[in-house]
């Protein structure tokens, strides 16, 4: 198949994005695939067709190494002539001459459903799920909300709109409404910081969400098509599983089967699924759980397009599971391919 995978883009995640990219590429590469690899924030002057895209911008490897700091989209946005046009140059078209588009992006144009929505207009085939489920997960208050009117457990919590002070006490979690990678995401246990997290927490979205801290073990559970993959254990060596926890090598701690009873793994399992269906999730997701020290099991929110390293914590998962890393992605973009049949 020709295929693009569609990565960065102007976001606070483009870095783990591109990571994820290039190894998916390398790896439908080895599946005997044509594959480029395009950002979706500068696109390309050099080709409007796939076969020219191919031409002038395959490799044989793509190597891109995740740096530690959060992009600065100020400096991004100075390289770019109309850096207001959130799709690059060429990407529609491109897109559409392939046969479909395996999207590796993170943050909020990729995850927010807006982009499948463009590609569904433009009758692109995508990996993942549509915009309306993209659009629920994305969004913290409205899965929450959801997930509420569903019975599925999740932590107490409260919206702040601008101006807007805080009822919720301490210890507390800060996180903006719609973001990933932890990028915004504070866990306040004084009183006097709660208000540098507010602050901090507003520079990533207009509202902010306040949310009841669980302690316990946290885990992440990946859902394949109907398959509630094994549970993996997430255990940061200090803090929690912050931006910069999760790509700095050996911060964090990752058991994979997680070793829980099966009792817990049967019941986080399940939870996921329930996850999956109501916020009409397509295709492949990763859930994230909090186990309380007494044992109750919270849903804290889906992600919808996870990372995709080898490393990542949904790969893990299917590796798990029996389903090797190269044979994820190909089976992720032939679930696509389906789609469009």
């Amino acid at each position: 198949m020709d295929i693009v995978v569609l990565a960065g883009g102007y976001s606070h995640e483009r870095e783990v994005s591109m990571s994820s990219g290039s190894l998916i590429a390398n790896a439908l590469m080895k599946n005997g695939h044509h594959v480029i690899l395009l950002d979706l924030y500068f696109g390309t002057d050099e080709a409007t067709t796939f076969d020219e895209a191919y031409k002038k911008l395959s490799k044989d490897t793509y190597d891109y190494k995740v740096k530690r700091q959060i992009p600065d989209l100020n400096a991004l946005r100075a390289l770019k002539e109309k850096p207001s046009e959130m799709i690059g140059h060429n990407v529609i078209p491109i897109a559409q001459s392939a046969d479909l588009v395996f999207l590796s992006l993170h943050g909020e144009l990729g995850e927010n459903g807006q982009l499948q929505a463009v590609f569904d207009l433009y009758d692109i085939t995508y990996t993942g799920t549509g915009y309306i489920g993209s659009a629920l997960a994305m969004n913290k208050i409205l899965a929450k909300e959801v997930m509420t009117q569903y019975g599925i457990p999740t932590p107490k919590w409260e919206v702040l709109s601008k101006d807007e002070t805080p009822e919720t006490s301490v210890p507390c979690v800060v996180k903006p409404d719609a973001s990933g990678s932890s990028i915004g995401v504070y866990l306040v246990e004084k009183e006097e910081d709660l208000d540098a997290a507010i602050t901090d927490a507003r520079k990533y979205s207009k509202d902010v969400l306040i949310e009841e801290m669980i302690q316990g073990r946290e885990f992440s559970i990946g859902v394949l098509e109907d398959q509630a993959l094994p549970p993996i254990e997430i255990i940061p060596k200090s803090g929690f599983y912050d931006y910069e926890n999760k790509y700095q090598e050996g911060a964090t701690v990752e058991i994979c089967p997680a070793e829980i009873s099966e009792e817990l793994t049967t019941a986080m399992q399940d939870m996921a699924k329930r996850v999956f269906k109501a916020l009409r999730l397509e295709y492949y997701a990763r859930i994230d759980f909090m186990v309380s020290d007494s044992g109750d099991v919270y849903c804290i929110e889906a992600n919808t397009l996870p990372g995709m390293t080898p490393t990542s914590l949904f790969p893990q998962e299917a590796a798990a599971a029996g389903i090797t890393y190269n044979e994820l992605c190909d089976r992720l973009a032939q679930l696509a391919a389906d789609k469009r049949k």
